[in-house]
């Protein structure tokens, strides 16, 4: 059922207004409480009444009927479940363990990317999960792309307008983007700015991701309806993307921790509301949410002397209004669904119980979410990565003259490659390692040199941006003892070094999500990190690292399924090769 047009059917409705008017008992009584009140912008005492999963009154009355159960809320305040309106829920993790593990800190709605679906040949199925989801405790809505960050060979279908349509016209879908491709709109994408129109006339959001932007730009992006963007770092690109009637989501990623300095800056800005304001985590990979997903970053705005009420409408309300999600979302009203985070100071948000769709998730700081069915992943597509082609050295054949330096952990410009290529290994302590995108079906490669991997001898790994095979390494050998490992476990990244393995991580589902649950994938990932900051790597994130190494909405050259990419003429320097 189409979760935010239609969710309660007449029966219940009629069942819900019995309730109110004392013909019939609330499953649930919340009694004593202090609640955020969002439409008054006050704390207000008083009792709610719920009927299954929905508020159906707030006030001081008290049924006549008994409920099924009754919370004495004493001394604590009750505010909106948060909402994370711009995950990556493949960032390692996969949306169901990202969901479970940010409903305990109180998060209970992810607005998600579906990149990782459009791959999916078979959209039918990919399709079906966004059922699947629904049926979850927690709340799941997505984006549609409109572009994959990616040259792409087979670009054409799996953005075709009878696709793209699709996912538009899916009830969870509530808007188009994020346009990291947007400088070929700029260009004269008409096929790009359809899409956009199409958002638009079902009534959809177009999100932006305009790092670095212009005024002027900013103003075309909003003339061609961009609705929001999440790219300002500093104080000043807030107020200009306000300025030019922007919705601006303040971010703090693992990549961009930024929102410390976004909320000093934006005091000392005339920015005298927060109305147009919110929080996202931009996707963060896992060792970031040790503390939770939301929660921080309303206690960041709070120490920062942000106003209680102003906080956590950032975290909730604004994104409900914004997305027209108010009628379900944001507020703890009459109507809404019972999805509540119980607190015991609003200094504090990491809630002592957290509630979603009138269950308990959390209760007394305990995680006490009912098992449910799991995802059915095998039936969407996503299987453990298997092979029926085998890697040789002859792959590993590397003449490229002009090879890929990171500048940091996601920015890489060129160089021209002097190092004899032909030898099986290159010379520790020279920050210089072979790098080779293959493709996932052994169709081509495209072979290279990275600076920024130091002594690593020998990196497979299946999470990339469009799920085709990454190596790096010093050591021929080891790049394909750890190819063969990482098919062994069935997709995922594995690092060998003098013929043995000294990390893996099963990425089973095709190779670009774990089944691990947050904590585990947390110390996995601290692990890998560890493991390549001691044999030289320097940046702060290797996942996304591995992720934007095929990224054509970053500078300045890619290696893509393509060829290298030059990202500014947009023009493949050198061509993938067949195998």
């Amino acid at each position: 059922m189409p979760e935010h047009r239609s969710v309660w059917k007449n029966e219940q409705i009629r069942k819900q207004i019995q309730i109110l008017d004392h013909q019939a008992a609330p499953s649930i009584l919340l009694k004593n409480a202090v609640i955020l009140h969002s439409y008054l912008k006050q704390w207000i005492r008083g009792n709610v009444w719920i009927a299954g999963d929905r508020i159906v009154y707030v006030g001081n009355d008290v049924p006549q009927q008994a409920p099924l159960e009754i919370k004495d809320c004493e001394g604590l305040y009750i505010v909106p479940g948060y909402i994370e309106p711009h995950a990556h829920p493949f960032q390692l993790y996969n949306p169901q363990t990202l969901s479970r593990y940010a409903a305990q800190y109180g998060t209970t709605a992810l607005i998600s990317d579906n990149l990782n679906l459009l791959f999916q040949k078979n959209q039918k199925k990919a399709l079906t999960l966004l059922k699947a989801f629904h049926q979850q405790p927690q709340h799941h809505y997505w984006w549609a792309r409109f572009d994959l960050q990616s040259e792409v060979a087979d670009e054409d279908f799996i953005l075709s307008p009878d696709r793209i349509s699709a996912w538009l016209d899916h009830d969870c879908v509530l808007q188009g983007g994020e346009l990291t491709g947007w400088p070929s709109l700029l260009a004269g994408d008409d096929l790009m700015l359809d899409r956009i129109q199409e958002a638009k006339r079902k009534r959809k959001r177009v999100e932006g991701h305009f790092p670095g932007a212009s005024e002027r730009t900013l103003t075309k992006m909003k003339l061609f309806g961009a609705d929001a963007d999440h790219e300002a770092m500093t104080g000043k690109e807030v107020y200009e993307r306000l300025l030019a009637g922007y919705t601006v989501a303040l971010r703090h990623s693992s990549i961009r921790p930024d929102l410390p300095r976004l909320l000093k800056e934006i005091k000392e800005l005339p920015i005298s509301s927060c109305e147009h304001l919110f929080f996202t985590t931009d996707g963060a990979t896992p060792a970031f949410y040790r503390e939770g997903v939301t929660n921080p970053l309303i206690k960041m705005a709070l120490e920062e002397g942000i106003d209680p009420i102003e906080a956590y409408h950032m975290a909730s309300f604004n994104i409900a209004r914004y997305y027209g999600l108010d009628h379900l979302h944001g507020s703890v009203t009459p109507g809404r669904y019972a999805t509540l985070n119980f607190l015991e100071n609003p200094a504090e948000p990491n809630p002592v119980h957290v509630m979603a769709k009138g269950e308990w998730l959390k209760l007394d700081g305990e995680d006490v979410q009912k098992v449910k069915e799991e995802i059915p992943w095998k039936e969407a597509g996503f299987s453990p990565l298997t092979s029926n082609w085998g890697l040789t050295a002859d792959d590993l054949q590397f003449s490229m003259p002009l090879g890929l330096d990171m500048v940091n952990g996601v920015i890489i410009q060129p160089y021209s490659v002097t190092l004899d290529l032909a030898a099986d290994e290159l010379p520790d302590r020279q920050d210089e390692s072979f790098l080779a995108l293959i493709d996932r079906e052994g169709n081509w490669r495209i072979n290279t040199v990275l600076k920024g991997f130091a002594d690593v001898k020998g990196l497979a790994s299946s999470f990339s941006a469009t799920g085709d095979i990454l190596l790096i390494g010093k050591n021929k050998n080891d790049m394909i003892s750890a190819w063969k490992q990482m098919i062994e476990i069935g997709g995922g990244i594995t690092i060998f070094e003098n013929g043995r393995t000294i990390f893996e991580l099963p990425l089973k589902l095709n190779g670009t999500a774990s089944t691990a649950e947050m904590p585990e994938l947390a110390r996995k990932y601290t692990e890998f990190h560890d493991c390549l900051k001691e044999r030289g790597y320097r940046f702060e994130d290797p996942i996304y690292t591995l992720f934007f190494l095929s990224s054509t909405h970053l500078p300045f050259v890619r290696i893509t399924p393509r060829g290298i990419f030059d990202v500014k003429k947009k023009t493949i320097l050198f061509p993938a090769i067949m195998r």
